[in-house]
C-alpha cells in the first residue's frame, strides 16, 4: 500500500468526520458506541491528532459498521496518519473554562431565548444582569448555561468565563477561592490577588468595568456564597446554575427548569437514535421518557446506550428499566434519577477499572492526580493511569484543564460510592480511607517543612523549595478535606501536626486558603489531645488569622492575649514571645502604639528563638511599632541591626528567606525615613528595595518599590529620578488588574511634572489617572479624583 496518501485523498479526520455524518451520529453518539471520548474524536476530526490507536480505530471501524473496501481504506489511513505522528495540540486555558455546550439541547428555546434577551439587556442596564438557572440535579442546568455562553460568545467580546462552585460538595468553594479563579483568569498573578474577600470583590469588579463579559456561576450553593462573586458592572452578564431558589438574593432574574415534557423528552431520544426508529415503538418511546422521569441527563443516556446498540428494540431497554435490579430504583429517587444509567457505564468496565472508578471516590477533595489515585486503589501508577485513561473515555471521569487532574461529575461520584459502599468490604474501606487522608497530611507537613526560614535543603520527596511548593498548591483541596475527616475520626495528633506545619506556608499563601480553619481544627484537637503546648503555639495562628486575614483585630487580639496567659503558665516561653510580638502587631492595627511597644519591645529582646524564623520578624515589627509611635530613629537602629545580623547569618537561611527579609526591611527603613522628612534617604532605601524585587524577578513588588521611590524624590525636590523610577513602574503598570497602582503612579507623575515646568504632560497623565479613578471605585480612588480636579 502507498505510504502516502495521493494528494486529493482525504486525511484520518476528514474522512471520519464524513463517515460520521453519513451515519446520522453525533459525536457523543459514536463516542457512545467505540468507547473512543468526545474530546478524542473532536481532535481527530479537527485536525488536531493524525490517527487514533489501532485498537481505537477498529472500534471506531465497528461503530461505523464499516467493512470490505471502505473499512481496509478507514484502516490504512489511521495506520499513515499514526506513522507521520500526531500535531502537537495547544495547551489548554488553565483557569475558567466554559464547560462543553450540548450540540442538540432540545426543549429549551424559551429559556435560551430569555437568556439572549439578558445578553442584550446587560449592555445597558447599571450593574448588569444576574440570571439564576434552578432546578434539580439532572434537569439540564448546566447544559442550558453552557450553551447559552457557547451562542452567545459574540455579545461578549472581553471573554466568558466559569468556575464550578461545588454545591454539592460538604464543603463548597469558598468565595475567596471562587474569586482567587476568576481574578486569574482575568491575569492578575497569584502574588498580586489581594487578602480578603472584600478587597479581592473590589478588584474583581474594577476589572471588569468597561468590559462586555459572561461569568458562569456553575453549581452554586446559597446566596453568602454568591454574593461577593457578581460583577454588578454594565455590560456584564452573571449566569447562575443552582439546585436552590436563591431567593436572598437582592437582585436578578430566574429561570426555573423543569422535566422535559414527554413530547421533548421523545424528541431527545429521537436526537440521539434517530426519528426512524422512535416511530417506530411510539409508546416505547413514551414509557422511556417517563422511566427517566424525563430528565435530560437520564434521557441522554439512555438514548446513547441504544444507539450504541443499533440491534435493540426500544422495547427491550424499557423492560431493563421496569426491572428495579437493572433501574436500581434510584431512577424515581429525587437528586439520583440517573444511577441506572451510570449503572450501565458502569457496568461495561474491566474489573480493576471498576475497582478504580470506585476507590477514587475516598479521595476527599474535587480533582486528583495519578499519584493519589495510586494510593486509595493499591495499583501502581501506570497500572491506575491505563484504567483512569478508560474511565474518561467512558465518560465516567473528566480530565482537567491542568495536565493530569481528573474529578468526577458531582452525580457521578455519589453513584462510585454507592457502589463502594455496596461491593467492598466495610473494614477494608476504613483502611483505605485512612490510608489516603494519613498520606495527604503526612506529605503535606513534609512539603510544607520546606518552606520554613532556615531549611536550606530539600528532601527526597521534594528536591526544591519550588517542588513543595507546587504540590501543597495543587494538592490544597485534598489536604484540607483530609484535616476536616482527621478532626472527624478522631486523629487529632496529625491535625494537630498539619496545622502546626502550615505556619510558614501560611505566609506565602495568605489570600488562597482558609487559615482560620486550618487552625481552628488544630487549637480544638490540641485540647482534645491535652497537648497545651500545642494550644498555645495555635492560639497564636488562630490569633494572626483572625487579624491579619480576616481583618478582625479584636478576636486577634483576644487570641492573643488568651496564648500568652497560657504560655505563661506552662512556662512556654518560646509561644510568650510570640504572643508579645504577635500584640504589638495587632495593637498597632487598633490604633494603640504605645501598647504596642511594649508588647513589641518585649519580643524583640527574647531569646530562644533563631533569627531567621523569630528574632528577624519580630525585631522588624518592633520598628514598625516604633515608627507608628513617633520613634523613626529608634526604628532605624532596630532595622539597622536586623540587616547586619542577617548578614553575619545569611548562611543559615535559603535565598528566598535571605532576600525577602532585605527587601522588606529597606521598605521599614525608607517608612522610617518618610516619618523623618528624610526624602532622600527615603528614596534610597525603596531604591534598594526596588533592586531586590528585580533580582527576585518580581517586577510587580519593584513597580510598587518604584512608585515609594519616586514619590521620596519628588518630596526631596530631586525631579529627574522621580520620572525615571515612575515611567519604570509604569511599565509594569499595564494589566487591568493594576489599574489603581497605575492611576496613583500617573497622579505622582502628573505633580513631578508640574513641578518641573512640564504643564502639558502633567495635564496629559493627571486626566488618564481621573479616568483610572473612576474605573477603580474605591474610596481611596475617589479622594485621589477629587485632589486631580482640584489640581
Amino acid at each position: 500500500m502507498n505510504e502516502t496518501p495521493p494528494a486529493d485523498e482525504p486525511g484520518f479526520g476528514e474522512l471520519l468526520l464524513r463517515l460520521r455524518r453519513a451515519s446520522g451520529l453525533t459525536q457523543a453518539d459514536l463516542a457512545e458506541a467505540s468507547g473512543v471520548s468526545v474530546r478524542a474524536l473532536s481532535d481527530l476530526e479537527r485536525g488536531r491528532a493524525r490517527a487514533a490507536q489501532r485498537r481505537s480505530t477498529e472500534a471506531l471501524a465497528d461503530a461505523l459498521g464499516l467493512t470490505g473496501p471502505e473499512r481496509s481504506r478507514f484502516l490504512e489511513l489511521a495506520r499513515q496518519g499514526r506513522q507521520r505522528g500526531a500535531r502537537p495540540v495547544p495547551l489548554p486555558p488553565a483557569v475558567a473554562p466554559l464547560p462543553s455546550a450540548v450540540p442538540d439541547l432540545v426543549g429549551r428555546t424559551a429559556e435560551l431565548e430569555r437568556l439572549r434577551a439578558a445578553a442584550l439587556d446587560a449592555a445597558r442596564t447599571p450593574g448588569g444582569v444576574v440570571v439564576s438557572v434552578v432546578g434539580h440535579p439532572g434537569v439540564g442546568k448546566t447544559a442550558l448555561a453552557a450553551t447559552a455562553a457557547y451562542a452567545l460568545r459574540e455579545e461578549f467580546p472581553d471573554g466568558c468565563f466559569s468556575v464550578d462552585l461545588r454545591g454539592m460538595d460538604d464543603q463548597p468553594v469558598a468565595p475567596r477561592a471562587a474569586l482567587d479563579l476568576l481574578l486569574r483568569a482575568l491575569g492578575v498573578p497569584v502574588e498580586q490577588i489581594p487578602v480578603t474577600v472584600e478587597e479581592q470583590t473590589a478588584l474583581f469588579r474594577s476589572l471588569l468595568s468597561g468590559r462586555r463579559t459572561m461569568i458562569l456561576l456553575d453549581n452554586a450553593a446559597d446566596e453568602t456564597q454568591l454574593r461577593p462573586l457578581l460583577a454588578r458592572t454594565t455590560g456584564c452578564l452573571t449566569v447562575i446554575t443552582c439546585r436552590r431558589a436563591l431567593v436572598g438574593l437582592e437582585s436578578g432574574r430566574w429561570i426555573w427548569l423543569t422535566a422535559l415534557s414527554q413530547d421533548d423528552a421523545a424528541s431527545l431520544v429521537g436526537t440521539i437514535i434517530g426519528h426512524e426508529r422512535t416511530r417506530a415503538e411510539p409508546q416505547a418511546v413514551a414509557e422511556l421518557a417517563e422511566l427517566c422521569g424525563n430528565l435530560p441527563l437520564a434521557v441522554r443516556i439512555a438514548g446513547n446506550r441504544l444507539a450504541s446498540r443499533p440491534h435493540w428494540t426500544i422495547e427491550h431497554l424499557v423492560t431493563l428499566l421496569r426491572d428495579e435490579r437493572t433501574r436500581l430504583a434510584a431512577l424515581s429517587a429525587g437528586d439520583l434519577r440517573v444511577r441506572s444509567a451510570f449503572a450501565m457505564s458502569h457496568r461495561r468496565l474491566t474489573g480493576e477499572a471498576r475497582l478504580v472508578f470506585q476507590r477514587l471516590a475516598l479521595i476527599p477533595g474535587p480533582a486528583f492526580g495519578v499519584e493519589l489515585a495510586a494510593i486509595a486503589t493499591g495499583l501502581p501508577e501506570p497500572r491506575v493511569r491505563l484504567y483512569i485513561d478508560e474511565l474518561v473515555d467512558a465518560n465516567l471521569l473528566q480530565a482537567g484543564a491542568q495536565d493530569g487532574r481528573y474529578s468526577y461529575h458531582d452525580l457521578i461520584r455519589l453513584f462510585a460510592r454507592e457502589r463502594l459502599e455496596a461491593e467492598e468490604d466495610p473494614d477494608d474501606l476504613a483502611k483505605v480511607r485512612t490510608a489516603v487522608v494519613s498520606y495527604l497530611l503526612d506529605t503535606a507537613m513534609v512539603a510544607a517543612s520546606l518552606l520554613h526560614p532556615e531549611a536550606t535543603k530539600g528532601n527526597p520527596r521534594f528536591p526544591a523549595r519550588e517542588d513543595a511548593v507546587r504540590w501543597l498548591d495543587g494538592e490544597a483541596a485534598n489536604w484540607l478535606a483530609a484535616q476536616r475527616l482527621a478532626a472527624r475520626d478522631g486523629d487529632h495528633r496529625r491535625v494537630v501536626g498539619l496545622a502546626e506545619a502550615m505556619h510558614w506556608y501560611s505566609d506565602v499563601r495568605q489570600q488562597h486558603h482558609p487559615w482560620d480553619q486550618v487552625f481552628e481544627l488544630g487549637l480544638t484537637a490540641a485540647r482534645a489531645l491535652g497537648d497545651r503546648h500545642a494550644e498555645a503555639k495555635l492560639l497564636n495562628f488562630v490569633g494572626w488569622a483572625r487579624y491579619l486575614l480576616m481583618d478582625d483585630h479584636e478576636g486577634g487580639y483576644a487570641a492573643h492575649r488568651e496564648a500568652l496567659a497560657l504560655a505563661r503558665e506552662i512556662g512556654d516561653s518560646v509561644e510568650e514571645t510570640w504572643a508579645q510580638g504577635y500584640l504589638g502587631a495587632v495593637l498597632m492595627r487598633l490604633g494603640r502604639p504605645e501598647e504596642a511597644l511594649e508588647h513589641s519591645r518585649v519580643a524583640a529582646v527574647a531569646r530562644g528563638l533563631g533569627f531567621w524564623a523569630g528574632q528577624a520578624p519580630l525585631r522588624n515589627v518592633l520598628g514598625q511599632v516604633l515608627t507608628a509611635a513617633g520613634r523613626p530613629e529608634e526604628a532605624l537602629a532596630v532595622h539597622r541591626a536586623v540587616l547586619a545580623d542577617g548578614e553575619l547569618q545569611r548562611s543559615e537561611a535559603n535565598p528566598e528567606t535571605y532576600r525577602f527579609l532585605r527587601s522588606l526591611t529597606f521598605r521599614f527603613m525608607g517608612n522610617a525615613h518618610v516619618k523623618l522628612g528624610e526624602w532622600a534617604e527615603a528614596a534610597r532605601a525603596y531604591r534598594t528595595e526596588r533592586a531586590l524585587f528585580d533580582e527576585a524577578q518580581a517586577p510587580m513588588d519593584a513597580a510598587e518599590a518604584g512608585l515609594r521611590e519616586g514619590r521620596a524624590w519628588r518630596e526631596a525636590g530631586e525631579y529627574e529620578p522621580a520620572v525615571r523610577c515612575l515611567r519604570a513602574a509604569l511599565t509594569a503598570f499595564t494589566e487591568p488588574f493594576s489599574r489603581w497602582s497605575r492611576a496613583q503612579t500617573l497622579a505622582e507623575l502628573a505633580s513631578v511634572l508640574e513641578l518641573a515646568g512640564d504643564a502639558e504632560a502633567s495635564r496629559e497623565y493627571r486626566e488618564e489617572a481621573a479616568v483610572l479613578c473612576g474605573q477603580v471605585g474605591t474610596e481611596a480612588a475617589e479622594r485621589l479624583a477629587a485632589e486631580l480636579a482640584g489640581a
